[in-house]
């Protein structure tokens, strides 16, 4: 099982999160690009660091919202969110380049993520950046949604993801975040989820029912509040349930 967390959010003197100590955790760090958020600076630090600990690094790729850190939906004509996305790929292999590293998955970020899980017009664009860099990278995004469908369909890899912090709809998308409950804050609970979506491969949804929720990869946000003891408990149970916690993409 993978491991994974937002990283590299910041801005210019704006930090966000714990970067190092998280990544002395996590088994692949997804990068802010620098559209939602990341400067220059902010993504070199975070992939030199990443390669020294072997931490995979992922492009987390968003719409081009620095205001809104990318947590509000754009209808884009595909042909730019795609010029987009294959921009932001490119921007993030450099810094893994001048780090000894590369770029070793593409997940979308925020209102992008949650809009191509159920919009084929952007997941086509979010494929179509992928297929144009490197056929090989995989897409980490949720099971069973529109952009697995398409990436599947498309040849490429994809990784499934679970969230430990996240409450899910019953129909398998996640709370929005503007809703009440989309966070989930106890660390007792957010373990329990975890351990269950790993061996058991379902999650609980908001109405009690339960979700089919086959995963290779947990996310835990960086910007969750105690996200470093956070993800260091869920560490320590994926590790006593399964005993191999490793990045998927190695």
């Amino acid at each position: 099982m993978d491991l994974n967390a937002d990283l590299g959010e910041g801005f210019g003197a704006w930090r966000l999160g714990d970067d190092d100590a998280l990544l002395d955790v996590v088994t692949s760090a997804n990068v802010a690009c620098g559209f939602h958020a990341g400067d220059p600076s902010t993504m070199y630090r975070v992939c030199r660091t990443a390669a020294e600990k072997g931490v995979a690094v992922g492009a987390q790729v968003g719409y081009r919202d620095l205001a809104g850190f990318g947590r509000r939906r754009i209808d884009y004509d595909p042909r730019d969110l795609r010029d987009d996305i294959l921009y932001q790929i490119g921007a993030l292999e450099a810094f893994c380049r001048a780090s000894g590293t590369k770029v070793k998955y593409v997940k979308p970020h925020g209102a992008l993520y949650n809009t191509a899980a159920v919009d084929g017009v952007q997941a086509s664009a979010v494929v179509a950046a992928v297929l144009a860099y490197d056929a090989w990278l995989p897409i980490v995004c949720q099971p069973g949604s529109v952009l697995a469908d398409k990436a599947r369909e498309a040849g490429l890899t994809v990784i499934a993801e679970g969230f430990a912090d996240r409450a899910y709809l019953p129909d398998g998308r996640l709370v929005p975040r503007s809703a009440s409950g989309a966070l989930v804050h106890d660390p007792v609970e957010v373990v329990d989820r975890v351990v269950r979506m790993a061996a058991a491969g379902e999650v609980v949804a908001t109405d009690g029912s339960v979700l089919e929720m086959p995963v290779q990869s947990i996310c835990v946000h960086g910007d969750t509040p105690g996200a470093v003891e956070l993800v260091r408990k869920v560490r320590e149970a994926l590790e006593f349930a399964l005993t191999v916690v490793r990045p998927v993409n190695r």
